[in-house]
């Protein structure tokens, strides 16, 4: 998903981490309550040094052990202010953190969901799910904790600065010249860390893109005996990601070790100057403990901050990712004002004149001037070598893409013009590479049109000849198949797939090859299901088999994207062209003849 530089540029200059502000502003009674915790338990712990500097200063030089006791009763009290205020903000700031991911994940899933196949043909799924796994994982952890420390240290190290100046403001002059010291690391090594850790994502979704499409074909890969040449792949790519990561560690690491060492040491330097001027008698020894703690509370203030900028910018590289996804427009969107479907559906298909490349290989074009008429209620088959350009007709019907000249018509409705959800709702497909869930054999048939009843589900498996070997699983309906089906076999795959198309009931059926799976018994069943569901649908037919279309209306023959021959089986026989040459390749020209009459 490579970005222009000037893109790149201006998202890191608004700061990614900004496209989190509406999700956290949506829960302001979470964010009150953190807020309120974080400035009690920075009050509290500013409280502390004043009850301590009162203690030396008039406790011990009284020698009143009742004094004494009740200044170490009201310390004990600010600790238990400080526990209770600290699990405070532990709870509001994880419980925000929580639920802003949980939207975020929501939103950035549901935001795929409307990207256009273009999108995918160019990112691999694996990652992807690492962006709505690891790098969603980042930011909660920002939300949720990080920036919770940060913003307590910063009110903490700004009111012990603030205490500082009150107790000495001579020494105070010594401590606040240090900050820039401090301050100017923080920003360059904060750079640097927000990049590494950037790459460092990058590398790990590439791993974890190759690892999901190796552990989804793991049958092909141990069928092939290359275990090996795998793991090896895998092993150099979790290499790369964790030389990308140490890289950003050490970032991290120099970053700490400098603002520390400056900080205490700026410290140090103070409370030199300050000694001089107890024993000097300008200053009491409870004034230098006051100041002494206010340092060390500015000093741990703002090395923490050093550790959590950090933490912060790879938070800011996971958000600057997904920001990319939720950036995405959909290649395929409905017009503003799209116009409606005619209704009730005639189902009638026209394609005028259409040419069309894939954006992914656009040096080849799919489809040249391709032109037909489907009338309603008619089935028509399209035929022709493989590349020929027959799943592209599918895929523009179904307005997955965009024609680059010409139009496809639904009842006369051009689909450009039309919400594509109200086109694909017209439609039925049972495709050659079936897809099964993870769930039950019923929600797979329901995907077809969810919220239909038991009854109806098991009525489409009936009419797909499905439900016989349903009743032999283990829990019948309820039976897990397993991730892309795997305990079916194919035949019993694809008679699921017939099922979901028939319990959809669309008016249009587009059929991909949907008896390829199966063996000859089973195909002479799902062929009488298919034909009774086929009679009063528009139905397009795509075959490799030419058994499967001699009963069509029409046949079009195709061929790098283009019509060559259209007829009936017949007609298109007896012309001797492409046609013929496929069914002689076969079958044996009698065997044909034998089955179209």
């Amino acid at each position: 998903m490579a970005q222009p530089e000037d893109a790149q540029q201006r998202r890191r200059s608004l700061k990614p981490l900004r496209r989190l502000f509406p999700y956290i502003g949506s829960y302001r009674g979470l964010v009150a309550g953190a807020l309120f915790s974080l400035v009690l338990a920075a009050v509290t712990t500013l409280a502390l040094p004043l009850a301590v500097r009162r203690m030396i200063d008039h406790g011990f030089s009284h020698a009143d052990t009742t004094l004494v006791s009740n200044y170490f009763a009201m310390l004990m009290a600010m600790a238990a202010m400080l526990a209770l205020a600290s699990a405070a903000r532990y709870y509001f700031v994880i419980t925000l953190g929580e639920r802003v991911v949980s939207d975020l994940r929501r939103d950035v899933f549901s935001h795929l969901t409307t990207l256009s196949p273009s999108f995918f043909d160019r990112v691999q799924s694996g990652e992807i799910v690492s962006r709505l796994a690891a790098d969603t994982t980042q930011i909660k952890s920002a939300v949720g904790a990080t920036a919770s420390v940060a913003l307590r240290n910063l009110i903490l190290g700004l009111g012990a600065l603030a205490m500082m100046v009150v107790t000495s403001p001579k020494l105070s002059g010594l401590v606040i010249a240090a900050i820039p010291l401090v301050v100017v690391p923080l920003v360059a090594f904060g750079r640097s860390v927000r990049g590494r850790s950037r790459a460092a994502q990058d590398m790990l979704a590439a791993a974890n893109a190759y690892a999901g499409e190796q552990i989804g074909a793991v049958r092909t890969l141990q069928s092939f005996t290359n275990e090996g040449l795998v793991t090896g792949r895998f092993r150099a790519a979790v290499e790369a990601a964790f030389k990308a990561a140490r890289a950003s560690v050490l970032a991290r690491a120099l970053l700490t070790f400098v603002a520390i060492f400056i900080i205490f040491a700026s410290v140090v330097a103070v409370l030199w100057f300050g000694s001089r001027d107890v024993l000097a008698g300008v200053m009491s020894a409870g004034t230098l403990g006051q100041f002494l703690l206010y340092s060390v509370f500015a000093a741990g203030a703002l090395g923490a901050l050093s550790e959590v900028w950090g933490e912060l910018s790879q938070a800011a590289g996971a958000a600057e990712r997904l920001t990319e996804l939720l950036a995405e427009e959909p290649g395929i969107k409905a017009p503003a004002d799209p116009k409606p479907l005619p209704v009730p559906t005639r189902g009638e298909i026209a394609f005028d004149g259409v040419s069309f490349t894939y954006p992914a290989s656009p040096s080849r074009s799919a489809l040249h001037e391709l032109g037909f008429v489907i009338r309603p209620g008619e089935t028509m088959a399209i035929v022709g070598p493989s590349g020929a350009g027959k799943s592209t007709v599918f895929a523009l019907l179904q307005r997955f893409y965009d024609v680059d000249n010409g139009a496809i018509r639904i009842d006369g409705i051009d689909v450009r013009e039309a919400d594509p959800r109200a086109v694909r709702a017209r439609m039925a497909i049972v495709p050659q590479d079936v897809t099964i869930f993870a769930a039950s054999v019923r929600e797979n048939i329901a995907f077809g049109r969810p919220g239909a009843s038991d009854a109806e589900v098991e009525a489409a498996a009936r009419a797909a000849q499905a439900e016989e070997f349903i009743l032999r699983l283990e829990r019948g309906y309820d039976t897990q198949v397993g991730e892309r089906g795997v305990t079916l076999s194919g035949g019993q795959r694809q008679r699921i797939a017939i099922a979901r198309a028939i319990l959809r009931d669309a008016p249009i059926l587009l059929l991909d090859e949907a008896t390829s799976a199966l063996d000859a018994t089973s195909e002479t069943l799902v062929q009488a299901a298919l034909a009774s569901l086929m009679r009063e649908r528009t139905t397009l037919v795509i075959a490799h088999r030419l058994a499967t279309v001699l009963e069509a209306d029409r046949i079009l023959v195709i061929d790098e994207g283009r019509i060559v021959e259209e007829g009936t089986h017949r007609s298109l026989v007896t012309k001797g062209g492409l046609y013929a040459e496929l069914a002689r390749l076969q079958f044996e020209a009698g065997v044909l003849e034998d089955a179209a009459e």
